[in-house]
């Protein structure tokens, strides 16, 4: 059975990749404001990374607690094997169709 994602919880899978080692909550949010100039909500990115979670594309463990923090621990994301197979498959799928589409040309900036 294939994993279907909606943008918003590709771009999140994306995100989680993008950061790294450091991919909890508010890592993903900046990385929306710094790589898409693109506001998005904490909370939207917890319940979207606990649903991938769910579909098995991340996995998550608790950080060490900081003083910064409150003592609090952070959670951190990785993605997993089964997540960075189906954004390789979406990835494919895109640039399959937009080789497809009339006119648009794939461009490097």
């Amino acid at each position: 059975m294939k994993n279907y994602l909606g943008e918003f919880e590709e771009l999140v899978l994306i995100m989680v990749g993008i950061c790294g080692e450091e991919a909890y909550g508010n890592a993903i949010v900046e990385a929306f404001k710094k790589q898409l100039d693109r506001d998005v909500s904490l909370s939207a990115v917890h319940i979207t990374l606990y649903r991938l979670e769910d579909k098995g594309l991340v996995k998550s463990h608790y950080g060490g607690a900081t003083a910064t923090r409150g003592g609090r621990r952070k959670r951190l994301f990785q993605i997993t094997n089964a997540g960075t197979s189906l954004i390789r498959d979406i990835q494919d799928q895109r640039q399959k169709l937009w080789k497809l589409f009339p006119g648009l040309e794939f461009r490097l900036h």
